[in-house]
């Protein structure tokens, strides 16, 4: 009899919701708003894929725009089941709306993960919300969420006046996960407009992005345990004995802090100057919350705490100008004419195209009358030092070489005279020598 009401039961359901004429009329509304949204999909997509394209030196931007350009068949189709929802539960009973319902609910679960796994750049933190998401949309499908959530919740403790439950911590790390993700995304894109603006120098842009980008996940947080019902006043004590602890466990993270807004407000290095910090020459790349990080010559990425910068000496090659002077020392020999001299190597060093004799013309003097040489200094200035120091040198030390191979001025090896005490008698190695006789005045065999 149990089986009998049971297979009657089910019978009557799907005679109730299957096989009855409004089911038929959703199962039609969902196929022509699929058929529709894809014909319109496809006339829009190309359109706006062009258009995205165009965007330029905002990644993030264009991450989001291409996520929802390639899922606007699914947007289009969510829009459609709404508008038929909308119309059935208006026009007819909540019983002849229930297919189209679940398949807005199903579509709309689809498009919200598909474009989140696609804008998270960790492939595990996308699986993960992918998973989650799913299983949440699954449960609200089915008419489960209410029964999971309230046994979630009635998993707590009490800290006092809290109540911490299972739900309420979930709902935390959730909310303040998605929350500070958007405001890290919004943040990003905000620096990339920023960084546009031709009114701001280098160091206020880092700055601006730095506080916006800081301030919008402050507030996330902020609206994310507030959304949770977290009483903020509850937890001054325990945060103020934890901000201690922390405190002094993060004090040269706090100190590269305060270190990068004081090198950002006094403007003292900047996004491509080119620096010189102990052994490290580069040219700056990145200005971070807690390091700097410096291209050097050989292409390493040399990431130097903040702090270095405010505690020791740096040299900033172009601070306030891009120019800098190099000097080179050489020597030329005696039989030379110095005046003669100096002009070649002056017309050597303008042959150097990274000479900026535009700016000031290379000048040469002569400094001293060594033990074998005259000695000489020339010098010249560049524009470009983050292209390097060291090859520009080589570059005119080449040119003085072939300049003095042309002209005839020899560049002297160091001379060194010997003086013996004693004579001493110089035979030459070709001529043979007499045998040493032997001793008695015998000179062979007996």
């Amino acid at each position: 009899m149990d089986l009998v009401e049971a297979v009657n039961a089910v019978r009557a359901w799907l005679q109730t919701f299957l096989l009855n004429e409004w089911t038929l009329y959703q199962s039609a509304l969902i196929a022509i708003g699929y058929l529709a949204s894809g014909f319109l999909a496809r006339r829009i997509e190309p359109a706006l894929e062009a258009r995205a394209r165009a965007i330029k030196g905002n990644p993030d931007l264009l991450r989001v725009i291409i996520a929802f350009m390639r899922r606007l068949k699914w947007l289009f189709l969510i829009v459609w089941l709404w508008i038929a929802d909308v119309m059935l539960l208006r026009f007819g009973w909540p019983s002849y709306r229930w297919l189209v319902a679940t398949a807005l609910t199903l579509v709309a679960a689809w498009f919200v993960i598909s474009v989140l796994t696609r804008l998270i750049r960790s492939l595990m933190l996308a699986r993960l919300v992918a998973v989650v998401g799913w299983v949440y949309f699954a449960l609200y499908a089915l008419g489960l969420d209410r029964t999971v959530l309230a046994a979630l919740d009635s998993i707590a403790v009490n800290l006092g006046a809290v109540r911490l439950s299972m739900l309420l911590v979930l709902k935390a790390i959730v909310l303040s996960a998605a929350l500070i993700w958007f405001a890290v995304l919004v943040g990003n894109m905000s620096s990339n407009w920023i960084q546009k603006s031709a009114e701001l120098t280098p160091s206020l842009k880092v700055l601006i992005s730095k506080l916006v980008k800081i301030g919008l996940i402050v507030v996330a947080g902020a609206i994310a345990l507030s959304a949770t019902g977290i009483d903020l006043t509850a937890l001054t004590v325990f945060s103020g004995a934890v901000g201690v602890g922390i405190g002094f466990g993060l004090q040269k993270v706090v100190s590269n802090f305060i270190s990068g807004i004081i090198i950002l407000l006094d403007k003292s290095i900047k996004p491509g100057d080119t620096i010189t910090l102990g052994e490290t020459f580069g040219s700056i790349r990145d200005l971070r919350s807690r390091f700097v990080s410096v291209i050097t010559r050989d292409g390493k990425e040399s990431l130097i705490p903040n702090e270095d910068f405010i505690s020791q000496q740096v040299v900033n090659w172009s601070f306030s100008s891009d120019f800098v002077r190099i000097e080179v020392s050489f020597g030329t020999s005696y039989d030379s004419d110095p005046h003669e001299v100096a002009r070649i190597a002056i017309e050597a060093a303008k042959s150097i195209p990274r000479v900026a004799s535009a700016y000031a013309e290379p000048v040469c003097w002569m400094t001293g009358f060594g033990a074998s040489s005259i000695d000489f200094k020339l010098r010249f200035w560049i524009s470009d030092p983050s292209n390097g120091l060291t090859n520009v040198r080589g570059q005119v030390l080449m040119a003085l070489w072939d300049a003095f191979k042309a002209a005839g001025i020899e560049i002297p090896y160091p001379r060194r005279e010997i003086i013996m005490k004693t004579p001493v008698e110089v035979a030459d190695a070709t001529t043979p020598q007499p045998h040493p006789r032997r001793a008695g005045g015998a000179s062979g065999p007996s």
